[in-house]
């Protein structure tokens, strides 16, 4: 997993703008703060779809390049970006017997098995997709 800086500005009466200061024509907007992550994480996702990945420039090169924006009271926020490896691994987990069986019943109400909706609640977790 990846984090691309996103810088956020905020204006009166205006929706959260955010942009990708490595990735050009990369931006989203949300209108409400706890739709920013998710917005931007499905930004990076669309971006990446016709563009060949690339690496995130360390925090304090974006800080620097963006320094009046943070000044008039824009933020960084780190967004991630999870690539697939194609690549299945076993893991063992320990869970409370409860929570093993709330998340066998949640994944057979949606048709998942106990892997693909444990991996599918991680994902949520980390893009902010509550």
């Amino acid at each position: 997993m990846k984090y691309f800086y996103a810088v956020v500005h905020k204006d009166a009466d205006s929706a959260f703008g955010v942009s990708f200061p490595d990735l050009p024509g990369c931006f989203s907007a949300a209108d409400r703060q706890e739709d920013v992550l998710p917005n931007a994480v499905e930004a990076l996702e669309l971006w990446f779809e016709d563009a060949d990945e690339s690496e995130p420039r360390p925090v304090d090169q974006i800080r620097e390049e963006v320094k009046e924006d943070l000044a008039q009271g824009a933020f960084l926020l780190a967004v991630p970006r999870i690539t697939s490896a194609n690549k299945l691994a076993r893991v063992n987990l320990s869970l409370d017997r409860g929570m093993l069986d709330a998340i066998d019943q949640a994944a057979a109400l949606r048709k998942l098995t106990r892997s693909a909706f444990m991996a599918e609640a991680a994902r949520n977790e980390i893009e902010g997709r509550h």
